[in-house]
């Protein structure tokens, strides 16, 4: 069942301001996904020169703290909710590990 076009509107309304408050508080998202992906890129271009082999959580929270260097990038870089993320993801790889050393 399609909604009714009137809800559509108020969706795409709500989207609409989503991106406009986001807009404000990052940045452009074209030139945000440009500066990631090239962080990205760099990541993986070095992680294979040297042979880093990652666990699906570090290459994870790699790519959200190059998603947030982006967004400081490009947008507010005072906005401390986006160092309290890169921390956050930082933090998670880091309990894993200490996880295991303490388990051996």
């Amino acid at each position: 069942m399609q909604p009714s076009p009137r809800l559509r509107a108020k969706i795409m309304t709500s989207i609409e301001e989503t991106l406009a408050e986001r807009g404000k508080r990052y940045g452009r998202f074209m030139d945000h996904a440009t500066v990631t992906q090239e962080l990205k890129r760099v990541v993986k271009v070095f992680c294979c020169a040297v042979g880093t082999n990652l666990a699906p959580d570090q290459k994870e929270a790699i790519d959200m703290i190059c998603h947030k260097l982006g967004r400081i990038i490009c947008g507010d870089p005072n906005y401390a909710d986006s160092w309290h993320d890169i921390a956050g993801y930082a933090k998670l790889v880091e309990d894993r590990l200490n996880e295991i050393d303490s388990n051996g």
